[in-house]
């Protein structure tokens, strides 16, 4: 464990007691959400976990070793624990936003070659280079979360931890953070946020803690955490939406039970697709047993061709006909591609668009949201791009998602992981000229996937 807390508690000079005996183990590389009502004490333990504050009983323990509170050791564990506040204003104060990058480098006394890099390194990241030498103050709420987040991984911290992370963000500057947030974890750093959000953290987190009243109440994973209603609205919570969503689906018998989604897609898959048709069967086909219709679906997408294949008998008529129920499955699968923009080339993107027959085209991140409107690109998706791209690619479109860095291993893992669980053959690839260095353990290049597709429907044709 990276971060533990051992029966802490913390009373303010007033005698509120804010933090009442929560002993707590962050594992190494996870996201962790801590949720609960305003005033619950989140903020509060985020401040105990780094040093701000000296709890009256209990211990912080980092690596294994107790905090030492001395100022030689608070420093080498702020370096090591980045915290971002829920009101940027709080912790933006120089006077440019290259200065603000830099205040955290040059105090732990890097030399000025050092810190330059390091800052353009941090202004390219989060796409900032062109407001580096404006104000803090005359920024957006999302441009000033940027500069605060640049601010703390500047120092390259093991853990980062941040108080409401969307809070007072439009949709798009949330997905933005949250893009930022999902890189870094895949970067190997520790991703700790506190949220009254329910539907985020249950979606976003490997690991939940519930906290009412300065006390922990419940922690485990969101399916679990989630799962008991009483609890949670004994918390002055509600459950997540997509969970009640679910929930009404499964009492309709619209859903298969006993599952617990966590985004549209997989709420999607939950659903009982239930297609009946009226046919003529020969005499010795039996309630129960399969026939291939072979029947297409040209009206049952615009962007995919379904067969029925394997039709279950349901009932048979004495005048030789039965009720079958449609066992579908996509003729010609749906794909979905990533595109690295930290090598983007105008001719080859423009070449891929063509050749790979792409229609949906989503961006994630701030530097390849910037590039894509400044090429002229049509960039018909911004916020929610993997599940869009998924649910596009399960009726047959033709995706690509525009990324950079360590957005390509989240995006790949994401997608991956839906196929594997749903079951639905869906193109996936890296694709252009660094795409081999961007997913070398993918065993198949994007060409090979496109010989295999043509193979696959050749044969189908056939």
């Amino acid at each position: 464990m990276i971060l533990e807390t051992k029966n802490l508690e913390f009373h303010y000079p007033d005698g509120t007691k804010a933090i009442d005996d929560i002993s707590i183990t962050i594992p190494e590389g996870k996201k962790v959400s801590f949720v609960g009502k305003n005033g619950s004490g989140k903020s509060t333990l985020f401040l105990l976990l780094n040093g701000t504050l000296k709890p009256k009983k209990g211990n912080v323990i980092y690596g294994g070793k107790n905090v030492d509170y001395s100022s030689s050791g608070l420093r080498d564990l702020r370096k090591k624990v980045g915290i971002v506040f829920q009101n940027s204003d709080d912790q933006l104060f120089a006077p440019t936003v290259y200065q603000d990058i830099a205040f955290g480098p040059l105090n732990l006394g890097y030399s000025k070659d050092e810190i330059d890099r390091v800052v353009n390194q941090m202004l390219d990241h989060f796409g900032l280079h062109h407001i580096k030498d404006k104000p803090p103050h005359h920024l957006s709420g999302g441009q000033k979360k940027r500069v605060a987040i640049a601010g703390v991984l500047a120092m390259d911290p093991e853990v980062i931890i941040l108080d409401e992370p969307l809070s007072n963000l439009d949709p798009v500057g949330a997905d933005e953070i949250l893009d930022i947030l999902n890189e870094l974890n895949d970067l190997g750093k520790t991703i700790i946020i506190s949220t009254h959000d329910v539907d985020l953290a249950y979606k976003w987190s490997d690991y939940v803690y519930l906290l009412s009243d300065s006390r922990l109440v419940d922690e485990g994973i969101p399916e679990d955490v989630f799962s008991v209603d009483e609890q949670v609205r004994n918390s002055a919570l509600k459950s997540p939406f997509i969970l009640d969503v679910y929930r009404e689906l499964e009492k309709r018998w619209l859903a298969t039970g006993n599952k617990q989604p966590k985004d549209i897609p997989e709420l999607v898959q939950s659903l009982n697709s239930i297609d009946l048709m009226r046919v003529n069967i020969a005499p010795e086909v039996a309630v129960g047993e399969c026939v291939n219709l072979g029947v297409l679906f040209g009206d049952f997408t615009k962007e995919g061709l379904y067969e029925a294949v394997n039709s279950r008998v349901l009932f048979k008529n004495d005048d030789g006909t039965a009720v079958v129920e449609l066992k579908r499955r996509v003729l010609k699968p749906g794909a979905i591609y990533v595109y690295d923009m930290d090598s983007f080339d105008k001719d080859e993107f423009d070449k891929i668009v063509s050749e790979y027959d792409i229609n949906f085209i989503g961006a994630m991140g701030k530097k390849s949201k910037d590039i894509a409107e400044s090429q002229g690109i049509n960039v018909v998706c911004n916020s929610g791009v993997i599940d869009k791209s998924i649910l596009n690619a399960i009726t047959g479109s033709r995706c690509l998602i525009l990324t950079s860095s360590g957005m390509v291993s989240h995006t790949a893992k994401r997608v991956r992981e839906y196929i594997q669980n749903s079951g639905i053959r869906l193109i996936f690839s890296p694709i252009g000229k660094s795409a081999a260095e961007l997913d070398s353990r993918n065993e198949n290049s994007a060409e090979l996937e496109i010989e295999q597709e043509n193979e696959l429907e050749t044969k189908q044709e056939s």
